[in-house]
């Protein structure tokens, strides 16, 4: 089940909540190629409309399908470690625990995870319908 509960609602603007959300329980996104899981946090779906959080985990050897969005996304690498490729440029970077990711918008990239695996969170901003377009409205 995911977990989803409103635990303030402000007193003015029609909307305005603190959510908890849960980071493994959110809808399963298809991005993976190998093995590995990626789950929308935040995104359209719980009311983000300025913002999405995507929780990443790869297993060794496995990484993201090539992605591209229309605005800028940012991720942060929990633990392990691997790359990211420019897919235009065929530049790959490096990744370690600790790394933050830039994408300027509409650059092609993915990320793969090196032997041990990596986990990682972020997403673009604000969120990429096309991400979601496979969950039910």
């Amino acid at each position: 089940m995911y977990y989803d509960r409103p635990i303030t609602k402000g007193t003015g603007d029609q909307g305005r909540e603190i959510r908890i959300l849960e980071g493994s329980e959110g809808p399963e996104l298809p991005i993976v190629d190998g093995a590995g899981t990626a789950r929308a946090i935040v995104w359209p779906g719980t009311g983000a409309r300025s913002r999405s959080l995507h929780h990443l985990w790869l297993g060794g050897g496995s990484g993201t399908i090539e992605l591209a969005h229309p605005s800028d996304a940012v991720y942060y690498v929990i633990a392990g470690a691997g790359s990211v490729l420019d897919a235009g440029a065929q530049e790959d970077q490096e990744l370690r625990a600790g790394s933050m990711i830039h994408v300027d918008a509409g650059t092609r990239y993915a990320v793969r995870a090196g032997n041990d695996g990596i986990e990682l969170v972020g997403g673009p901003a604000p969120a990429d319908d096309a991400l979601y377009a496979h969950l039910d409205a």
